[in-house]
């Protein structure tokens, strides 16, 4: 009969099935709940071969047979045992660990038991060792270490905690069946635990062995004598450790060295300089064996074999009138250094001892100055330090100049600064503070070819020589090297000539009042390369201070270039663009023609140009908008004596003709214009009284009827196609545009010129002119000779000739025709009396509308450029 299961509480009846001859019948099983039922084992620990006795106590036990069963764990399949006398016995041996349990049971009456406790059983060899660990080893002032035991494989352990004092002593319990793993401790000692588990207690092995050393508030500290982090070759320095804030004995001390526990034992040692390496050294003291303090802060030695230098130092060179100069000599940061102290006249008299043994001098005295120091017994010295020289200063004051007298200059130019020392500089040497470097001896300073790196303050001072006297420095004068200079602009005005105009050039430069002179040049055709050269304008050839230049009367077209420069040898900055006046008048010698005849052209027009005039080479150039000047040769078609351009690849320019000998034409000013009407009108000037006819063209399609402006004002609306002027006068010049079917053109400026005087009528003014200045200059020498007989006759001294001095501006003024270049040389010699050819109309309020009408036409070429 198997029984499979039975479970009880109290006094319940069960129902129980029985197996037995392949039938099976219901029992009612009495549980004895109220029986009292303990097992326990002789021994909780197999040790070897033996075994352990089990003994089942069943209370009032009479008539009561008995079943084993067994676990290997807690979690795993509970096990009956068999026993060779069917259970009669209440005693069991085992030879296995395990967790053991009984129960009783008889079947008169049939009852059972409950299961009685659990026991447990290991094998000696199987028995667990706990694992102590510590968060720390030290205890903290005021603090504590937390313990923790564990144990492997098993759960439901309790533990006991145990102290010792010492090795030899006997282990304290501390802690008894506590059921948490982890504690803290405020002691110092040697630490272990174990682990117990079941009601008949099974205990581990005793865990490893911890060992906890309590931090007390005494502080320790590392102490050098002589107190410096340096020791030399030759010294011997003692290491101390220091215990504050209790008694100085009973202390034990123990010393760390770079990192690693030493074996020094005492509380001072002494250490000499064997080595070059450096040394951190801790300590800590100890009262015994698991009471301390803590680790000192570290103390870095290190350590030379060569002797200590001294730094000397001195606050200023210069002993001021009246001052001193403080010295100050230094080695490492050690204050147990003595200070020795010594002077010179020079770098080969005997060394003089000073009597100071403190780091700071004060000097007033002139000198060369040198220190040395010592420490310890015996006292050991160091190396001399270097020598400092201090000068005395004397009121003579150092002052730089600069020649030329600028000191913004650029990359490449050429300065010289000078020392100068007043009240006399025969008996001086010199010395100069660049951006840079320090040079001594010359009173000169040369920079031939300036940079960038010749920027910055300059300063000298004088010192006598063979003594320590000198001047203090100089106020500082600043250079700035600049690397991009300036370049010249020139302007013309006016542009565009009227009949006896003059013109103003003028040199534009950044820094127009830096010792700038001004070259003026003209422009001369060469031929034979497609390119120009320039020559000086007579009386520049050694530049002008002004930045104009008035040329007298030209008639022609011209080109004209400025360029800047300045100092010795002379540094000449970028040429400026060639600037351009341009004149309209034909004359005969060079005609520019242009076909078809009018000033504005349509895109994609083709226009042919040609200079007319007894030359053999000739060009024609043009001046675009961009100011990019060129001729025909590098972007037109040459054919024969004509240049065909093509508007399409053309901006609205101004062109002229030049030849080989350098004549140049009249100037004619084309514009392209993209829209659908253009005026026609001619790009000549119309000599008054002639005949001349606008026109208005469309693009495509023909015209019926057009409107005709002048200077914006309606003068003709009708079918007529043309403006037709039978006669021209100054009335008709102007602005000039047609309008058709709500299209509008351009305006252009018609010019009409005043018809020239005969011949004979101006050639009488200069020979009249002449004659009034002969008449003059006649009167004026009596009136002289009278004057300085009259003088002679009171005896006071004669009044000595001098020349006329003409303003600056005279000086730069040149007619470019050979009989005004005597008139004016007349003038700067002194000259009363001189005379010009003069053009002009024969009627004055003419003459102020031709100059109106050149002024209307400049007007017009800007108003034109604008719209551009």
């Amino acid at each position: 009969m198997t029984i499979h299961s039975v479970s009880v509480s109290d006094r319940n009846l069960y129902k129980c099935k029985f197996d037995g001859g392949g039938e099976s019948e219901e029992r009612e099983i009495q549980v004895e709940g109220r029986r009292n039922i303990t097992l326990t084992a002789d021994s909780y620990t197999i040790q070897g071969q033996q075994s352990v006795t089990l003994t089942c106590y069943v209370e009032n036990s009479a008539g009561w047979k008995y079943q084993w069963f067994r676990q290997t764990s807690t979690d795993s399949a509970r096990t009956r045992l068999q026993t060779a006398d069917d259970g009669e016995s209440d005693r069991f041996s085992i030879s296995q660990g395990g967790i053991y349990t009984c129960r009783g049971w008889r079947s008169d009456p049939d009852a059972v038991t409950p299961e009685s406790n659990a026991v447990t059983i290991e094998n000696a060899a199987n028995k667990p060792k706990p694992r102590l660990t510590a968060d720390k080893t030290i205890t903290p002032v005021g603090g504590s270490v937390t313990l923790t035991c564990s144990v492997d494989g098993f759960a439901d352990w309790k533990y006991d905690w145990f102290r010792q004092t010492s090795e030899s002593s006997a282990p304290q319990l501390i802690r008894n069946v506590n059921p948490n793993r982890v504690i803290s401790v405020y002691q110092g000692g040697i630490y272990y635990c174990r682990g117990g588990r079941g009601d008949s207690v099974f205990y581990t092995e005793d865990s490893n062995k911890v060992t906890i050393q309590e931090t007390v508030s005494n502080k320790a500290v590392v102490t050098l004598q002589p107190n410096g982090p340096l020791i030399y070759s030759g010294e011997t320095i003692t290491v101390r450790c220091e215990i504050e804030g209790g008694e100085d004995t009973g202390w034990e001390y123990e010393w760390s060295e770079n990192n690693r526990v030493s074996s020094q034992k005492d509380k001072e040692f002494r250490i000499s300089a064997s080595s070059s390496s450096n040394v951190n050294f801790m300590c800590k003291g100890r009262r015994d064996l698991y009471f301390s303090t803590e680790w000192s802060e570290a103390v870095t030695l290190r350590r030379s074999l060569n002797k200590a230098k001294p730094t000397l130092r001195a606050d200023s060179d210069i002993i001021p009138v009246g001052g001193s100069v403080t010295l100050t000599c230094s080695v490492d940061s050690s204050a147990d250094w003595k200070y020795y102290w010594f002077r010179r006249d020079s770098g080969f008299s005997a060394l003089q001892s000073i009597t100071n043994v403190k780091p700071v001098n004060k000097v007033s005295e002139g000198g060369i100055y040198q220190c040395r120091a010592g420490r310890g017994d015996p006292e050991i010295f160091t190396e001399d330090s270097r020598a400092v020289t201090v000068r005395k200063t004397v009121p003579n004051k150092a002052v730089v100049t600069v020649q030329p007298n600028w000191t913004e200059i650029y990359s490449g130019e050429t300065i010289m600064l000078r020392c100068e020392i007043h009240d006399g500089d025969t008996e001086w040497e010199y010395e100069w503070k660049s951006p840079r470097y320090t040079y001594p001896n010359n009173n000169e300073y040369m920079i031939s070819k300036a940079s960038s790196y010749h920027s910055g303050n300059y300063r000298c001072r004088g010192r006598k020589k063979n003594e320590h006297i000198s001047t203090e420095w100089s106020a500082d004068i600043k250079l700035t090297v600049s690397y991009n200079p300036p370049a010249a602009v020139l302007t013309v005005s006016p542009s565009w000539l009227s009949p006896g105009d003059s013109v103003t050039l003028s040199c534009e430069v950044e820094h127009p009042s830096a010792g700038w002179r001004f070259y003026w040049y003209k422009t001369v055709p060469k031929l034979s390369d497609y390119s120009s050269i320039y020559e000086l304008l007579p009386g520049s050839i050694n530049g002008t201070e002004q930045d104009s230049y008035i040329i007298h009367g030209p008639t022609h077209t011209a080109g004209h270039m400025c360029r800047a420069g300045r100092g010795d040898p002379v540094y000449y900055i970028q040429d400026s663009k060639p600037g351009f006046v341009w004149s309209g008048d034909v004359h005969s010698a060079m005609t520019l023609k242009v076909s078809p005849d009018r000033v504005q052209h349509f895109t994609n027009d083709s226009v042919s140009l040609s200079c007319e005039g007894n030359f053999t080479k000739w060009r024609v150039r043009w001046f675009p908008e961009d100011r990019y000047w060129s001729d025909c040769y590098y972007r037109r078609f040459m054919t024969g004596s004509t240049c065909n351009i093509s508007s399409s690849q053309q901006s609205d320019a101004v062109y002229w003709c030049e030849s080989g000998s350098g004549e140049f034409s009249n100037a004619v000013n084309i514009t392209i214009q993209k829209a659908d009407i253009i005026l026609v009108s001619p790009v000549h000037p119309v000599i008054e009284g002639q005949s001349v006819t606008l026109g208005c063209k469309l693009k495509r399609g023909e015209l019926l009827s057009v409107s005709f402006y002048q200077n914006d004002k309606l003068i003709q609306n009708d079918t007529r196609r043309e403006l037709n002027i039978s006669a021209v006068s100054k009335s008709d010049e102007g602005f000039y545009k047609c309008k058709y079917s709500g299209e509008e053109s351009a305006q252009s400026w018609m010019s009409v010129q005043a018809v020239s005087r005969p011949e004979n009528s101006s050639s009488l003014v200069p020979l009249i002119v002449g004659l009034v200045c002969v008449v003059v200059f006649i009167i004026l020498l009596i009136l002289l000779y009278l004057y300085r007989r009259s003088k002679d006759s009171h005896s006071v001294r004669p009044i000595q000739s001098e020349s006329t001095n003409q303003d600056s501006a005279t000086h730069h003024m040149v007619n470019l025709n050979e009989t005004q270049d005597h008139i004016y040389n007349s003038l700067l010699h002194g000259d009363v009396c001189v005379y010009e050819s003069i053009r002009g109309s024969e009627d004055p309020e003419n003459d102020d509308y031709v100059n109106s009408g050149a002024q209307s036409q400049n007007s017009h070429l800007r108003r034109t450029n604008r719209q551009r």
